[in-house]
């Protein structure tokens, strides 16, 4: 079963990657960037590098198509908490194995909210599970909107400006250097959560 399910995500990824040459590859990268904020598993940085690389003179507009895109669908995951937590999020949370991590989110977004969106939006961390998590505990929807472009922002900009003005040199160094900025972004996230648990 297991096998079965990695197998299929490696055929996603794939076809979403072959999408980034698709002559419609900008809507499908929206596309993607939109879905992957509430439910959707493969990132659109599998289709910004690619992009970035065949027509550098256009990645300003990649990465905005990509920030359009993901936090309209931020905003999304956040009506599917807000509104359908007991129908359809709860459900989304259970199959990427992420409810306990909910459940503990829950408890800090009084205080770190906006800190927890954007380094969900920013890092490797799970976005769409902090996007529903967000419409659960009803976080102010300015303040979800502003961290989540802040962090979906920088991060597309980077992605895209790497393969950019480095070429495919950048991409050898964004697959070396993915596990290191999964564990980065963890670390950051876990002192984030100790500096508000002795606040």
């Amino acid at each position: 079963m297991l096998d079965r399910l990695i197998a299929a995500m490696g055929r996603l990824y794939a076809w979403v990657i072959r999408l980034a040459g698709h002559r419609h590859a900008e809507p499908a990268l929206a596309a993607v960037a939109f879905t992957e904020s509430s439910f959707f598993p493969v990132p659109p940085d599998a289709m910004i590098v690619p992009m970035a690389l065949a027509r550098r003179e256009r990645w300003v507009r990649i990465a905005l198509i990509a920030l359009a895109g993901s936090v309209a669908g931020g905003f999304l995951g956040y009506t599917i908490g807000y509104l359908l937590w007991d129908a359809v999020g709860e459900a989304i949370l259970a199959f990427y194995r992420m409810g306990d991590a909910f459940a503990e989110f829950q408890g800090w977004y009084a205080d770190e909210g906006a800190l927890i969106v954007f380094l969900a939006a920013f890092t490797p961390l799970p976005y769409k599970a902090v996007t529903i998590a967000s419409g659960v505990v009803g976080m102010d929807l300015l303040a979800f909107g502003l961290a989540s472009a802040a962090g979906r922002g920088l991060r597309f900009f980077v992605v895209a400006a790497l393969p950019a003005f480095l070429g495919v040199r950048a991409e050898l160094l964004i697959r070396r250097h993915a596990r290191l900025a999964t564990w980065a972004g963890l670390a950051l996230a876990a002192a984030v959560v100790v500096a508000a648990a002795l606040a």
